[in-house]
């Protein structure tokens, strides 16, 4: 009978192979999500951003290389222990030197960390190549809030400020009656909205100590540090609502101050930007409740069987 020899090379392999299969071959319902985690997510959020899908390769491929390593250098640990035992060769071989692996040893490493950099500067080069805004958003972190600004478009142009806190749970599970998805520690009392398929530019700042400004299916995570402007940038491609949180140690509260983006369609965004700007955010607030309902797939405040 023939007996099958396996190399490090192929238990490696076949072990890729094996992982690749659990890991990015689940059910899309688990493997993805948009806006935030789910039970049983594996890898990064859904992207809706040029930058975030970059991103969610790289993840992707730089883990594809880190697990073939780990399981070469675990199939070659387990093939000598088995190989070079002390009952097959009670005599220790007594080789110091073997060039062909000395070069192999040296120049696979250089080609592993090439193969890496060059996607590497081009996700670098996408991050921070802004292209022209077509909103701009100054995003102010403080002890535990965040506050965004729209400033106007001319010097006539009013500015307005929303002021974003985490909803506490009997507002969450008012939310929830409502029939809109609100998840607990991440919703917010006054969410931020911008339209779809637009640039929009991020301004970063903080009014005490540095805060972390980050949305992940945006692929945006930038410091706040105070006396200093940092930036980013994104383009949502997909409606919905996106949430984030300071990724930044700033404190007490430091896990409770969620950040919330809603992307609409822009006439929608126009309209709550009028109200705003007017000074009505009443109106204001009823257009983002209407289009949270439309984005969760209720037709009317009836339909969600609430009582105003």
């Amino acid at each position: 009978m023939m007996t099958r020899r396996w190399t490090p090379g192929a238990v490696a392999a076949a072990a890729v192979m094996f992982a690749s299969a659990i890991g990015f071959g689940l059910d899309p319902a688990l493997a993805e999500s948009f806006g935030q985690s789910v039970p049983m997510q594996t890898g990064l959020q859904g992207a809706v951003t040029e930058v975030a899908r970059d991103i969610s390769w790289f993840y992707d491929f730089v883990n594809i290389i880190i697990i073939a390593i780990t399981l070469f250098v675990l199939g070659l640990m387990l093939y000598v222990m088995w190989r070079f035992r002390e009952s097959k060769h009670p005599v220790p071989s007594k080789t110091t030197h073997n060039t062909l692996l000395e070069v192999a040893w040296t120049v696979l490493p250089i080609l592993i960390l090439v193969a890496i950099a060059i996607p590497s500067f081009k996700l670098l080069m996408l991050q921070y190549s802004y292209p022209k805004p077509d909103v701009t958003i100054k995003a102010i972190g403080n002890a535990w809030f965040w506050e965004h600004e729209y400033p106007g478009a001319t010097a006539e142009d009013k500015t307005f400020t929303v002021t974003s806190n985490m909803l506490t749970d009997e507002e969450v599970a008012e939310k929830v009656k409502s029939g809109i998805p609100t998840p607990r520690l991440l919703a917010v009392d006054n969410e931020i909205l911008v339209p779809v398929n637009k640039v929009v530019h991020m301004l970063v700042t903080s009014n005490d100590v540095i805060h972390n400004w980050t949305i992940q299916s945006f692929g945006s995570k930038i410091d706040a540090v105070p006396g200093r402007l940092t930036a980013t940038w994104f383009r949502a491609e997909r409606e919905g609502i996106y949430y984030g949180q300071c990724s930044e140690l700033c404190g007490m509260n430091h896990a409770f101050m969620p950040i919330a983006v809603r992307v609409v369609k822009q006439d929608t965004y126009d309209q709550w930007t009028t109200a705003m700007k007017a000074g009505d955010r009443k109106k204001a607030k009823e257009i983002n409740d209407r289009v949270a309902m439309e984005q969760a797939g209720i037709k009317s405040v009836a339909e969600a069987g609430v009582t105003r």
